[in-house]
């Protein structure tokens, strides 16, 4: 048997590293060895040595056998792949036009070409290189197929589904053909289209696995879930050990049913214990499940997370999935190796995930951070742009005459949120006679208590549980309110993407996100003279600028009945306590650091952690280690878990220390309104700047820091004051009231003022 057959047998029998292994003993042996054979030797093995995860040593190989082989078109192509599996896309341009060189009709390295400017975003460099490949090859329905591709990259869509269809013609049963156009029309969002492009796909090539994910991910997009569920639920209850069918099954109900979710979730990863995506979906719904013991939930998650890290390297969106999690239990070690804060950002953001956006803001650095993360945000924008105007809805008209100003509030969180604490002043003290409001929300969860006041003081609200893009911003369009403020940015259930459309003359953003959204359709953004970065490059859209708060503590999140202990709890325990109920996404390895040395500087200090987190062992161990790392011993380092009933662990600490870049919004509050002091630091960006706001607007700006050395100082220093924070204790509530913090009327008032000022000039 020759060494070939010998190395394909191997491989055919699951042992690609043994082929390897006697392919390299055979080719670095003695002895002269036929050259065609030699040269096919040598293509397998950098082959197997590819496909096997040696790409530094497929590579050497590759450049050492075209010293032999010079300008062989395979090898060369071949080293292309290589250093584009290495993210070498440079090199790997050039490996591929020197075999285009080597041999013009060759088509393999016009396609890998194309390809890779394909994921680079440089559409006019793949469409003349596909250009060329199609006069060499117009039969090829690959290069179609490709075409297609660039045109919706490009947003042309007509021309899209011009090329995808002439690659079906000439090749009807080619799947991923199909999937690219289903996906096509599903991402400018005209899903009938879609939806008849799958049953035709589905008749062309029938129970292909792949097309039936395509139509369940058809009816998802198009809010159809009761169909996905229906086809889903009968296909389990026909096939009980089909893994694929359990997975899809809790991705549909899971937004709306966590806990039915986790059971299928559950039910795949057991069927299929090798599959990382798996894995990784189930840690992330376990990551949001809020029923039951959640911290049981967040350590399983997190477990989960570890398991897929072994299976091996995770797509972009399952980084993401990956990294919050990780964060969230302080392995800040793993976090590091995932990617760079560059080349992260711009990959979610190209690939429109946004909310890995929002957990990126903690992680800047630098001044270049800054502004990379803001050109992040506009790469997202742009790639939303496009899809919507390539479909667009019609234009909302400008109402000169009309006598009200018809305001629009867009949020899935006008509910049992923090966001409806800062919203609710908007609904009690609300104009009749100079507004009308139309409330919009896409939220999953039936209405409760809070959703049915809003409705009830406003003049419309619109409540759909599912509902596309585009048709949400054609909903809200008919109405033509004057002014749409979105409150929900891209958290769970909201609709940013919608703003996109453009759906009323004049559009805003407000409370929901720290940071420019990234689409350049929105106009506004709510700030204040705090706020408000010094460096307007820093902020996309045009400042929106209150006179005093850009939040005032309304009734809701701030209830008087949560009972303040008057005694600080140094004077009860004999030392401070520092603390935070700061989520954990916001910490990093300089935050915790800092939080430990303050506490190792203040003798007999404590720290409390007060999180749903606290119960989960992972959690507990590395935030342990980070405090022991700067001296702390771990009986100082204290937890609490809790969710939703918080407020009465203030009573618990002293001083709340903010996290930092991304500093707190309503834990500062929450921290303030229960009489403790917080120290913040203050940079430059919108995101760095929330606590600032609230600190000065309630008369404590002196504890704001602008260098992590005032940091540690003025924290220390109040630790000392023990007069102070008692008096704090007693009086703080009384003292916001005093100021445009706690002034919730005030605060519509100005708010109305601005918004009818804008619309008045816009008319």
């Amino acid at each position: 048997m020759s060494i070939l057959a010998e190395a394909f047998n191997l491989e055919k029998r699951g042992q690609p590293d043994e082929a390897a292994r006697r392919l390299a003993r055979w080719l670095d042996g003695k002895g002269k060895k036929p050259e065609k054979e030699r040269r096919s030797a040598a293509f397998q093995l950098c082959r197997l040595l590819m496909q096997t995860g040696r790409l530094a040593d497929s590579e050497t190989r590759l450049n050492a056998y075209l010293k032999s082989f010079r300008n062989d078109v395979e090898l060369l192509n071949l080293l292309g792949i290589v250093q584009k599996r290495q993210r070498r896309f440079d090199d790997a341009l050039q490996s591929f036009d020197a075999a285009i060189k080597a041999d013009k009709n060759a088509n393999a390295p016009y396609a890998n070409k194309a390809m890779l400017l394909l994921d680079l975003k440089r559409s006019d460099e793949a469409l003349a290189t596909l250009n060329a490949l199609k006069f060499i090859d117009e039969k090829n329905p690959s290069v179609y197929r490709l075409l297609g591709n660039v045109y919706v990259q490009k947003g042309n869509l007509d021309e899209a589904i011009r090329q995808f269809d002439q690659s079906l013609a000439l090749d009807p049963k080619e799947v991923i053909t199909w999937i690219d156009r289903i996906k096509a029309d599903a991402d400018f969002e005209r899903h009938d289209d879609a939806i008849r492009t799958v049953e035709a796909a589905n008749a062309a090539v029938p129970d292909n696995p792949r097309l039936i994910e395509a139509r369940i991910m058809v009816w998802r997009r198009a809010g159809r879930f009761k169909d996905a569920e229906d086809f889903l639920t009968q296909r389990v209850k026909d096939v009980p050990d089909d893994d694929w069918a359990h997975f899809q099954l809790a991705e549909t109900v899971g937004r709306f049913d966590r806990e039915r979710g986790n059971v299928h979730y559950k039910r795949a990863v057991e069927l299929k214990p090798d599959n990382a995506i798996y894995w990784m979906n189930y840690a992330n719904s376990l990551d949001r499940s809020r029923y039951g013991n959640e911290a049981d939930h967040i350590q399983a998650g997190y477990e989960a997370v570890m398991k897929a890290l072994t299976i091996g390297p995770l797509p972009s969106r399952f980084v993401r999935m990956a990294r919050n999690i990780l964060v969230r239990m302080g392995r800040f070690d793993i976090v590091q190796t995932l990617g760079s804060f560059r080349d992260l950002g711009r990959t979610w953001a190209s690939e429109s995930l946004h909310d890995a956006l929002h957990y990126h803001l903690a992680r800047v650095e630098t001044d270049e951070d800054r502004y990379e993360i803001l050109e992040q945000h506009r790469i997202w924008g742009r790639i939303e742009l496009a899809k919507a105007a390539y479909n667009p809805i019609p234009a909302p008209p400008i109402h000169k005459s009309r006598e009200k100003i018809r305001l629009g509030i867009m949020s899935s969180d006008l509910r049992h949120h923090p966001v409806s604490y800062f919203a609710m002043p908007l609904f009690d003290h609300l104009d009749r006679h100079k507004f009308e409001v139309y409330c919009y929300s896409w939220c999953r969860h039936q209405p409760d208590p809070i959703h049915n006041y809003i409705q009830s003081r406003v003049d419309v609200f619109r409540w759909h549980n599912a509902i596309s893009d585009r048709d949400a911003a054609l909903l809200i369009a008919k109405d033509e309110v004057d002014l749409l403020f979105e409150l929900g940015s891209s958290t769970d259930m909201n609709k940013l993407e919608t703003m996109a459309y453009k759906p009323a003359p004049i559009t805003a953003s407000w409370l929901g996100y720290p940071h420019s959204a990234g689409l350049e359709s929105i106009d506004y953004i709510l700030v204040d003279p705090f706020i408000n970065p010094p460096d307007p490059a820093l902020l996309i859209e045009k400042p929106f600028e209150m006179p005093t708060s850009w939040v005032a503590m309304g009734r809701l999140g701030f209830n008087e009945g949560e009972d303040i202990k008057p005694v600080i709890p140094s004077a009860r325990n004999g030392y401070v306590t520092y603390g935070t109920a700061n989520n954990p996404y916001k910490y990093s390895p300089k935050v915790l650091s800092t939080w430990a040395k303050i506490t190792a500087a203040t003798p007999d200090a404590r720290f409390l952690f007060v999180r749903p987190e606290a119960g989960a062992p992972a959690f507990r161990d590395w935030m342990t280690k980070a405090f022991e790392a700067e001296g702390v011993p771990a009986e100082r380092v204290l937890f609490e878990c809790v969710r939703g009933k918080h407020m009465r662990w203030y009573n618990e600490m002293d001083i709340s220390l903010d996290t930092f870049p991304q500093t707190g919004g309503t834990t500062t509050c929450e921290s303030l309104f229960m009489g403790v002091p917080v120290i913040t630091l203050v940079g430059s960006a919108f995101f760095e700047r929330l606590s600032y706001s609230n600190l000065s607007n309630a008369g404590l700006g002196d504890l704001c820091c602008f260098t992590i050395e005032d940091y540690i100082k003025k924290a220390t220093a109040l630790a000392a004051d023990t007069h102070r924070r008692t008096h704090l204790r007693n009086a703080l509530r009384r003292q916001i009231k005093d100021h445009p913090l706690g002034q919730p009327e005030r605060f519509a008032k100005d708010f109305y003022d601005l918004v009818a000022k804008t619309v008045r000039e816009t008319r």
